[in-house]
């Protein structure tokens, strides 16, 4: 870490590099708030300039201090930086970001280079800006504006910043230059006064926190922001301070916070993982999708929204045109939606080449096998992609269970070679589970991994299981949700459980909406092989006909067009005979009881080198099925309370 200064001309230019994003560390607060003492008491300086060295201004605050005790706190900070008798520019390029833009709220002005990024964040992290970021804020936007950014986590680009006033000039050129030019024309002014002695009106303050609670699905923080920008505006600069900062000491304590900073840390290494940050990837421009169903329509159209050139292939002309059909509804949904534009959607439709056989991919850098779940038809798409492909285009297979060794077995050069599992829908879900095999290449795997860099997802590196980490430890789960409907709870009871902990669905309703007869197949097949399969509840239902919502019934009952579960007499006759006593348990109980279960698979994983570490299947288990963002995770979540007791 280093904080520099030089003068310019009476300009006392301060220079942060603390790479690598200028993090307000420690060690920085206590360099600035000496520089703040010192300057004020040179008679050579007329002003200040504050700026980040390389490609940011500040990145936010040190969060690996968030779990110690507070010294130097960034508030005195930017109280002193204020209150300075110089004024003080901030000079910000790349991104100021939460503590960042805290300190630049503390200047007197700010100067922004264009393709600045500005923000407040901390809501993602449990947290509320800590250091007047939700009092100064208003003061100097307005505050329509303001609970849009400190509490809704809008951005702000340089000009937009510059149309509401947060930024006071656009710097086309050297920014410390441009800064510096500028905080000379400034002195020949008199001083606007600072922001926390301005005023902010107020605006539909329960509206807003009607609206902010629907959105925050339960999250402390947001609806915690508004609260004390509010009270800010009703009572004064001081009271606002005061209520902002106790309410951020208390937010950073909480289990929330901890659980969302260990998943911030987690998704921050998941793109870069050590062993292949020293390896190049291959370029990757034109990406082939064989199989246009509901998996392989979706992986099209993420490839399409990274900008990815791609060629759809299908079996004949009749499946090909059921999968451009799929396809166009994919992106006609997107433009209803809002999340993009019909010129967009037209762009991304007519990069899709759709054509019959596998032929059309002999030119493509990367196909990825997306058809039906079976080994002997990924066997033949392999062996004859392994013909018609450039010996250098990387082959992946889109399997959820299957080992990938078996399919490319007669695959040359199976250097090349991973799995890729996307998770349905594969245009929206974040994870992708990377797996590659012995022969994989690190090349090829750290092109994977900056493939899915480009995609926007999370990627995790699975070791080989039936499986792999995600759906492993979802037949876990489900299996002791099915234990204790042997036991006698009731699946709507149970349901309820995981809804109350903070899934979106309980495993009964996912196991309806998804089809019981998926896992059903797979249980089939594997007494098929020989192996013990007990009989389970889920397969009393399917041999009755009841495959879940697209039979109009599962585990419960279903009125045509109507999702709604209703709690099913029929079912329960119908398991009945695999059901011993009357359970009770309490909602708490069974989530911990489940949690539990995912937990102590996942160890096994981990003991058996299939995941990398308990953050990998946190992301999984985040990511991928829909464990509650707020709990951080099984693993997370089952070591805090071990380490609480």
């Amino acid at each position: 870490m280093t904080v520099t200064w030089e003068l310019r001309d009476r300009i006392a230019v301060i220079i942060i590099a603390n790479p690598p994003v200028n993090a307000l560390g420690k060690a920085v607060r206590e360099r600035l708030a000496t520089l703040v003492h010192d300057l004020d008491a040179d008679t050579s300086i007329d002003a200040v300039v504050l700026a980040g060295a390389g490609k940011l201004f500040v990145g936010g605050a040190d969060i690996t201090e968030f779990d110690g005790p507070v010294e130097a706190p960034l508030p005195e900070l930017i109280a002193a930086i204020e209150g300075s008798a110089k004024p003080w520019v901030a000079a910000i390029h790349g991104v100021a970001l939460g503590g960042g833009l805290e300190l630049a709220l503390g200047c007197r002005f700010r100067v922004a280079a264009p393709g600045a990024t500005l923000g407040l964040p901390e809501v993602n992290l449990g947290l509320i800006p800590g250091a007047g970021g939700t009092q100064r804020l208003p003061r100097l936007i307005g505050t329509e504006t303001a609970v849009a950014v400190a509490v809704e986590k809008l951005t702000l680009d340089t000009f937009r910043a510059m149309k509401v006033g947060l930024v006071d000039r656009v710097i086309d050129g050297p920014l410390v230059d441009g800064a510096v030019s500028f905080a000379k024309e400034a002195l020949a002014r008199p001083l606007p006064p600072p922001a926390s002695a301005r005023n902010a009106a107020a605006v539909d303050w329960d509206a807003a926190d009607a609206r902010i609670r629907k959105a925050a699905k339960g999250l402390s923080a947001p609806p915690a922001a508004l609260a004390a920008l509010r009270h800010g505006i009703e009572h004064g600069f001081a009271a606002g301070i005061a209520l902002e900062r106790e309410t951020f000491l208390r937010l950073r304590a909480s289990e929330e916070s901890a659980a969302l900073r260990h998943l911030f840390f987690a998704e921050r290494a998941a793109p870069r993982p050590a062993d292949l940050r020293q390896v190049s990837p291959k370029p990757i421009a034109k990406v082939g999708v064989v199989g246009g169903g509901t998996m392989g329509s979706g992986i099209a159209a993420a490839l399409r929204g990274a900008g990815l050139a791609v060629t759809l292939s299908e079996r004949d002309e009749d499946a090909l045109a059921r999968g451009m059909a799929t396809l166009s509804g994919i992106f006609d949904a997107a433009v209803k939606r809002g999340l993009v534009s019909v010129a967009e959607t037209t762009e991304r439709f007519a990069g899709v080449d759709g054509k019959v056989g596998l032929e059309s991919l002999r030119d493509c850098d990367l196909v990825i096998e997306a058809v039906f779940e079976d080994l002997a038809v990924k066997q033949d798409v392999f062996a004859e992609l392994g013909r018609i492909c450039r010996p250098d285009a990387i082959l992946a297979t889109n399997t959820s269970y299957i080992d990938p060794r078996e399919i490319a077995r007669s695959l040359q050069n199976p250097g090349r070679f991973l799995g890729l599992h996307f998770f349905s829908p594969a245009q929206v879900m974040k994870l992708l589970e990377i797996i590659p095999t012995p022969d994989t290449t690190p090349e090829t795997l750290a092109t994977a991994f900056d493939l899915a860099r480009r995609l926007g997802k999370v990627p995790v590196r699975s070791g080989i299981c039936d499986g792999f980490i995600g759906n492993r430890i979802l037949r876990r789960y489900r299996g002791e949700a099915e234990i204790l409907v042997r036991q006698g709870l009731s699946v709507a009871a149970i349901d309820s459980a995981m809804r109350a902990f903070g899934f979106a669905m309980g495993p009964f309703e996912v196991q309806d909406l998804s089809g019981l007869d998926i896992s059903f197949m797979q249980r089939e097949a594997a007494r098929a092989r020989g192996e013990e399969v007990a009989i389970q509840p889920g397969d009393l239902l399917v041999r009755a006909g009841r495959k879940g919502q697209k039979t109009g019934g599962g585990w419960y009952d279903y009125v045509a067009g109507d999702r709604t579960p209703r709690p099913s007499d029929t079912a329960a006759k119908i398991i009945a005979p695999l059901v011993q006593g009357q359970g009770d348990l309490a909602a708490d109980k069974i989530a911990e009881r489940l949690v539990g279960a995912m937990a102590a698979e996942g160890e096994a994983i981990l003991a058996e080198g299939i995941a990398a570490s308990p953050a990998d299947i946190d992301l999984v288990e985040v990511h991928g099925y829909g464990f509650p963002r707020s709990k951080g995770g099984p693993m997370f979540l089952t070591a805090r309370k071990a380490s609480s007791t």
